[in-house]
């Protein structure tokens, strides 16, 4: 009988233990290391805000955190974000945060309600028969004027936003110029989708006509010679300057406000402003976050005056050609038949709203020299 004694006992196995070193991630102890806030950054307020906590410092840089420098660059010997793509010049471009603070969320938010209020009106205005309403003259003025106004959307979305909107030195500034090109590129589907839904509905309205409009009607030469020649801008600050300070205060806010949004009621019309006010609407947020980047770069320390130079230089040379762009619209304002409003009133009216705008910014507008030669 075998008993328990005459078992044979076994050799312990042996297993390799870790050894704590202090070496692996998160063996050192910071002053924040119980924190659960992040401590990169400072934020404005006493709190860091959502955006900023999904935004700041997304983008690596090497004067921040990116400590062995770009790790990627272009053929030319460039490297990252080149501070060079623009001819202004900043102590801190981190200092810029979007005012609006767009992020993810916001701008799905943002853009599904503006969609949700446009496409409520176009169901409303169906269920109520609204374009049967209108006059003849104001049907062609819409298909022909508010239609071509799309062309303008979309090219400024896609070869102006778009196009500059991977190239500030910061992700708070590319983000903005990003959201900038989607409100534009929303805006032009809105009025596309409104001038097809118009044709369905309405006897007679030709949805093709704004094509025409855009490429050979004079009126809307300058203006499209002002998008074109703003696609064609290389220094991202400027075509920015060029879009949002000179040509929307002087030609688009011209157009929307103080034409299409003044008259369309008087002539029956009360869907229209809608889709157009989604525009407004965007375009004051994408103003309001312009002033704030331009505030900052205009009124820096270190290179505020030599900024201030070259913004100067922006508006000479791009006033006359959104000043020329408005003033050959001026026939629009007579082709309805309800027109309470004047076009030198209207353009007056677009004219001091981008005199105070600049004047904030500290900078000087240039003469109106088209006046000039319209008198001569």
């Amino acid at each position: 009988m075998t008993t328990q004694a005459d078992k044979p006992v076994k050799a312990e196995r042996s297993f390799p233990k870790p050894q704590f070193t202090d070496a692996e991630a998160g063996a050192l102890t910071f002053p924040s290391s119980t924190s659960r806030a992040f401590s990169y950054y400072k934020p404005q307020k006493l709190r860091a805000t959502m955006y900023e906590d999904v935004t700041f410092d997304v983008q690596p840089d090497p004067e921040r955190h990116l400590l062995q420098g770009w790790i990627y660059g272009f053929a030319d010997g460039s490297a990252g974000y080149p501070q060079d793509w623009t001819a202004l010049k900043s102590s801190d471009w981190h200092r810029f945060l979007d005012p609006n603070e767009e992020w993810e969320q916001t701008i799905y938010r943002n853009n599904a309600n503006v969609v949700r209020q446009v496409q409520q009106n176009l169901a409303n205005a169906r269920k109520a028969e609204a374009y049967g309403q209108w006059a003849r003259s104001w049907a062609s003025f819409v298909e022909r004027h508010v239609g071509a106004w799309m062309h303008a959307e979309q090219g400024l979305g896609m070869h102006v936003f778009v196009a500059i909107q991977r190239s500030a030195p910061t992700n708070m500034i590319n983000n903005a110029l990003a959201v900038n090109g989607a409100h534009k590129l929303r805006f032009a589907q809105d009025l596309a989708l409104y001038n097809l839904d118009i044709e369905e509905q309405l006897d007679g309205f030709d949805g093709s006509a704004h094509k025409d409009v855009w490429q050979s009607d004079p009126a809307w030469q300058g203006v499209r010679e002002n998008v074109e020649r703003l696609t064609a801008v290389e220094d991202w600050a400027e075509a920015l300057f060029a879009a949002n300070i000179v040509f929307e205060p002087l030609v688009g806010e011209l157009f929307r406000s103080h034409l299409v949004l003044q008259i369309a009621a008087r002539n029956g019309d009360y869907t229209t402003p809608t889709v157009l006010g989604a525009g407004e609407n965007d375009y004051d947020r994408d103003l309001r976050y312009t002033r704030a980047l331009f505030t900052l770069l205009l009124g820096d320390d270190a290179h505020g005056a030599g900024n201030r130079a070259v913004a100067q230089e922006w508006l000479a040379r791009w006033v006359p050609v959104s000043l020329e762009a408005a003033r050959r619209l001026q026939p629009l304002w007579s082709q309805p038949s309800e027109k309470p409003v004047r076009f030198e009133d209207s353009l007056d009216r677009a004219k001091e709203r981008f005199g105070r705008l600049v004047a904030d910014l500290g900078l000087e507008a240039p003469a109106d020299r088209t006046s000039e030669r319209t008198a001569k």
